[in-house]
């Protein structure tokens, strides 16, 4: 499992990295036949985890309900986010997988609620659910690969 944990803190730098060095107006934009942006792809990547970690294990989330709510699965951008809730969403892109290793290390994740994603991945225990979420979160920093070539090739 360590593994996995450095797989997805490696991926959250460089999100980390999109964040802090794109500019507000690209991280919201939404290019013509696209339905999200920058900003909701790593926003929703910070969220899912609390939802198929924390949530199909009966564990309180880490971070605001609100938060996850309005970027989870089926959501889409509503307007742009307040400079605070940019800056939390920086934060927890660290310290969320830093409480997740925390939290598995201590045995916290007992049971585990099984839930089929939408790529018809079932999850039956708490490291499917890590481990599907190093898959999600690829395929996020894919969508922001194109969100990017997108916006640049509409410049």
């Amino acid at each position: 499992m360590e593994k996995l944990f450095d797989i997805i803190l490696k991926n959250r730098r460089i999100l980390s990295n999109y964040l802090e060095n794109t500019s507000k107006e690209d991280l919201h934009t939404i290019p013509k036949g696209f339905n999200n942006n920058i900003w909701w792809n790593i926003a929703h990547v910070v969220v899912t985890p609390q939802i198929i970690v924390y949530g199909f294990s009966g564990l309180e989330f880490t971070i605001e309900e609100e938060l996850v709510n309005k970027y989870r699965k089926g959501t889409f951008p509503q307007g742009e986010p307040t400079d605070e809730e940019m800056k939390k969403i920086l934060g927890y892109l660290f310290s969320t997988i830093e409480q997740m290793d925390t939290d598995y290390k201590m045995g916290k994740f007992v049971e585990y609620k099984e839930y089929t994603t939408t790529p018809k991945v079932k999850l039956q225990r708490v490291e499917d659910a890590i481990s599907f979420n190093v898959f999600h979160e690829g395929i996020h920093l894919g969508a922001i690969l194109a969100l990017k070539r997108a916006i640049a090739l509409s410049d």
